[in-house]
């Protein structure tokens, strides 16, 4: 055999083996025949015509990105950092790579759009206490335009809010008043129920005979525990109405 035979064998054999392509289960292959989509290829072995066929791989699981942060203003006037990250997978393949130079890339700068458009248009007080209504709006937004491009988006979460120092002091300052009201109230309650109590078991002493006169004793008999340190002078509770009665007179 010819050495000039065996170069030729060995060109067929590498170039059959060049158009041997193994897609893997979470990719699928885009074919381009002469420049031109000519299909799609699904896992497993597949060949291409090398040289006249060109094929790309698109990653179909689900990916992230990102949103680095951003400066923004929101509708009360309040400048913060917000950040996010947001979850999306390719469900066109065909449209990811004809429909956008980069998907990934337009993409995250879309992101990064809404982010700051939805934010810009919410109250501080909205963005701390509504994370997940404003993350559904922007998954909304992006999600509008990202499907032209073969893009499912899953999910938006805002991860981070950085306020100003004096923000955040001022707030400090608003919870720590918002707790002592809280206290003030409890207090005042307990105190009313306590007086309510009290009331209630003046009225039920006042109704019974001898009422008065055992809690009389019972009160000398908690401050006279130590007899040496107290002097008590114990006056007929009859004598003091009638002095009383005496004094209206």
């Amino acid at each position: 055999m010819s050495i000039g035979l065996i170069y030729l064998i060995a060109v067929v054999v590498i170039f059959i083996l060049s158009g041997l392509k193994v897609i893997n289960q979470y990719e699928r292959g885009v074919v381009l025949t002469l420049g031109k989509f000519s299909g799609l290829r699904t896992p497993g072995l597949n060949i291409i015509v090398p040289i006249f066929q060109r094929m790309i791989r698109v990653d179909i699981r689900t990916n992230t990105i990102d949103i680095p942060k951003q400066e923004v203003i929101t509708k009360d006037n309040v400048t913060v950092n917000v950040d996010a990250v947001v979850y999306f997978k390719v469900v066109d393949a065909e449209k990811a790579i004809f429909e956008v130079t980069n998907f990934i890339y337009a993409s995250s700068q879309f992101a990064q759009a809404a982010l700051r458009d939805v934010t810009g248009n919410v109250e501080l007080d909205a963005l701390l206490g509504k994370r997940d209504e404003v993350s559904a709006q922007i998954k909304e937004i992006v999600d509008r335009q990202s499907e032209k491009w073969g893009i499912d988006v899953e999910s938006v979460k805002i991860q981070n809010i950085e306020l100003p120092q004096d923000m955040k002091r001022a707030m400090a300052k608003q919870a720590e008043a918002e707790r002592e009201r809280r206290a003030v109230i409890i207090t005042a309650e307990g105190e009313k129920a306590a007086a309510q109590a009290v009331s209630e078991a003046a009225a039920i002493l006042t109704k019974t005979p001898g009422g008065i006169n055992i809690r009389t004793l019972q009160t000398l008999e908690k401050i006279a525990v130590e007899p040496s340190q107290k002097t008590l002078f114990v006056l007929p509770a009859d004598l003091i109405d009638t002095v009383g009665r005496l004094l209206k007179k």
